[in-house]
């Protein structure tokens, strides 16, 4: 009955003085409203880019050749910035020989049937721009294996994918991007396929075929990343690449792992099947990386972010914590008589000390919930307008309230206990 009594006469308090309430709230209202908008937006983005992370192959595993020069270079980087690929794109001395073949991956997949589920080859060829009358395009030119397909969601809008003619013998064919049917056929997919294209790709003049016209799934990020239409993607068997360009070699590939295998234990292993092969090279080692590990990394620091913000904005918490005191004190000043009244008809120092922590905790959760909608409102916008799904958490929300109690008491406890300590006599007295 005490603390019913107790909320009930902070609330007909903090009525009383309407206009001073919500100016002493207005500090917490902020500093909840601020932690609860960012940690909405931060976990909206953290649980968006880790979601594409993972639709793009959570049990990928990517191999690739680097410069033992390089290795502890890259180490260092890795442990400040995360995953460094090595320099081995800059080709300086790099010869076919030097490169992984397809006899080490034929025999990695043999040794380890159950855990590789296919390989993906997706390794840039070169770029040129393709021109008809008025139009032209840039062409990016890309070999790709079917385990490529397997890893990525591909859609073939018109046409055919690779058979096994072409992924065995490397015909002269290719899958163009949608973009090039956009512009030339103004998106009639359907009468690209057929057409022969001629290419100027590093120095070599080759004529492929297109029979079939892709769309790739587009994430937030490759979105983002690719901006516009101008360039379209051009896919040819990996065969067909080594055919036109007599290179069998690989810089880099991906391993997608079966099912249940460990992506992060089978990378270790792989790095140490392939580094076998380079045992005598004093130039260049086999690397891993896996997506898990990506999505794992990337996890920690967007949270690390998020909880460094919201401690900043949480200084504001403080600031309000520090208004609340000061009209705490004000109002036990005002409050004089009644408390002199209520200990001469027997209110021990605990009751009144009781009363004014409640007044104090009531008026921080009030504003602590108005906080917690307002930041609610601007954390499900601010993650509208970059694009993401609102995702609030409710370990921040309900932790939110609970700071704001517990800054009722913090700063209320000591005009509470001034206000129990009061004499009885003086307090009546007081005018």
């Amino acid at each position: 009955m005490l603390i019913k009594e107790n909320i009930r006469m902070a609330i007909t308090s903090l009525r009383a003085n309407l206009s001073r309430t919500l100016l002493t709230m207005l500090g917490i209202i902020i500093g909840i409203a601020s932690v609860i908008a960012i940690m909405t937006v931060g976990n909206s983005l953290t649980l968006s880019i880790s979601s594409e992370l993972q639709s793009a192959g959570a049990n990928n595993i990517t191999v690739y050749l680097n410069y033992k020069d390089d290795v502890d270079e890259d180490t260092e980087d890795e442990n400040e910035n995360g995953i460094v690929f090595g320099k081995i794109a800059s080709k300086r001395g790099v010869t076919d020989s030097d490169l992984i073949n397809d006899e080490m991956i034929s025999a990695l997949v043999a040794k380890y049937p159950d855990e590789v589920a296919a390989i993906s080859m997706n390794e840039s060829i070169g770029s040129t721009t393709y021109e008809k009358g008025r139009r032209s395009i840039g062409i990016e030119l890309y070999d790709a294996s079917m385990g490529y397909f397997m890893a990525n969601e591909i859609e073939i809008l018109a046409g055919m994918n690779f058979n096994q003619d072409a992924i065995t013998n490397g015909t002269n064919v290719c899958l163009i991007e949608a973009p090039y049917a956009d512009q030339f056929y103004d998106g009639d997919y359907r009468r690209a396929i057929g057409e022969e294209l001629t290419l100027d790709v590093n120095g070599r003049t080759i004529i492929l075929t297109i029979i079939g016209v892709y769309k790739p799934k587009q994430s937030q990020m490759m979105m983002i990343a690719n901006g516009s239409s101008s360039t379209a993607n051009c896919l040819i068997p990996v065969k067909t690449k080594e055919n036109l360009f007599q290179s069998s070699g690989h810089y880099y590939f991906d391993i997608i792992t079966t099912v249940g295998t460990n992506p992060d234990d089978f990378a270790n292993k792989a790095a140490d099947f392939f580094n076998a092969y380079y045992r005598s090279s004093d130039t260049f080692v086999v690397e891993t990386f896996s997506m898990a590990s990506m999505v794992s990394m990337m996890e920690t620091s967007m949270s690390a972010i998020t909880t460094a913000i919201t401690i900043i904005a949480g200084i504001a918490l403080l600031v309000g914590g520090i208004g609340v005191m000061n009209i705490m004190l004000v109002s036990i000043t005002e409050r004089t008589r009644e408390i002199g009244t209520r200990k001469a008809l027997g209110a021990t120092n605990g009751s009144i000390r009781l009363q004014f922590i409640t007044e104090s905790m009531i008026m921080c959760l009030i504003g602590g919930a108005i906080g917690v909608v307002l930041g609610l409102g601007m954390g499900s916008a601010g993650a509208k307008a970059m694009g993401y799904p609102a995702a609030p958490s409710i370990t921040s929300i309900i932790g939110s309230l609970l700071f704001s109690l517990a800054i009722g008491v913090f700063f209320g406890y000591y005009p509470a206990n001034k206000a129990a300590k009061m004499n009885p006599i003086d307090a009546l007295r007081y005018e």
